[in-house]
């Protein structure tokens, strides 16, 4: 159902607001150099930050520049399942093609919560739901087994996995078999991923070079591993560069840097120092970006 590359992108602002002609030229931007979807309203969308109004128009606003071009998975996770329900709901409602929730923040539950939770939306929508594991930013890890009882449940589809770890990627494929697509939620080990069963990425990196992580996604999957392994190997500085500070913080100075968007955050997100922006741009010019 979802394969390839997915783009997590940014949400622009200008004056403490959302530019929306800067994201509809971003989305137009990717659509033309062929990635399979965008993600709106995630960690990289600063999602923390949005008001429910914002959060929705965006939404909105990228299915309505899409016009069914390229799917479109919405970010609706909450660390409250009421308001995950909400948001959700409202990502049914204006045809999203999936929605992508983060487990639950904070709050940290135990695995019972977690699948309780992810139940709870998932019995309150028919949109396909994608899970969104990444333990190092919400402090809680959602294991393979609850993975699996989850993956039971007909409108759970898939999951982004964002732990960089191939065992727990090829756990969670011994377990569920093809209930369950993985999505990669880690650009540095989407490569890896992809040789134990993931069938495509949530990428940060596919912000700044679309067209070459879809080469290497297509490579890949058509046999050509040669050359699938070489355009990894020239991705990857670039995606090291991505997480030189908090995302998003590295690719919205990136997408400033190729004149996209302001280099605009909203606290407690921050401009990153000089020397690492001077680093992240040397990083860009090496790989013809800039």
């Amino acid at each position: 159902m979802f394969e390839g590359i997915y783009v997590a992108i940014p949400t622009p602002f200008k004056n403490g607001k959302v530019d929306e002609e800067a994201l509809k030229n971003h989305i137009e931007f990717l659509i033309e150099n062929g990635v399979s979807g965008i993600v709106p309203c995630g960690t990289t969308g600063e999602s923390a930050t949005l008001s429910y109004e914002e959060h929705e128009r965006v939404i909105a606003l990228t299915i309505e520049q899409c016009r069914g071009r390229v799917k479109v998975i919405a970010g609706t996770g909450s660390n409250s399942t009421a308001e995950a329900i909400r948001l959700t709901k409202f990502a049914e409602e204006v045809k999203a093609d999936g929605a992508l929730l983060i487990t639950p923040y904070y709050n940290k539950p135990n695995q019972e919560g977690l699948y309780l939770h992810f139940k709870a939306v998932a019995e309150a929508v028919s949109i396909p739901i994608v899970l969104y594991n990444v333990p190092g930013r919400t402090g809680v890890n959602m294991l393979p087994e609850t993975v699996a009882r989850l993956s039971d449940i007909d409108n759970i589809v898939a999951i982004k996995e964002a732990t960089g770890s191939t065992n727990v990627a090829t756990e969670i494929v011994r377990l569920c078999g093809e209930k369950i697509e993985i999505l990669s939620g880690d650009d540095l080990t989407f490569y890896p991923l992809l040789s134990v069963g993931a069938k495509g990425v949530i990428s940060v990196t596919a912000n700044v070079l679309p067209a070459k992580m879809v080469e290497m996604y297509e490579s890949f999957v058509s046999g050509d591993i040669s050359k699938a392994m070489k355009l990894h190997l020239e991705l990857y500085p670039v995606s090291k560069a991505m997480f030189i500070d908090t995302n998003p913080i590295p690719v919205k100075t990136a997408l400033y840097f190729m004149g996209r968007m302001e280099k605009e955050f909203r606290l407690p997100l921050c401009p990153m120092f000089p020397e690492k922006e001077e680093k992240l741009r040397e990083t860009l010019k090496e790989a013809g970006v800039l």
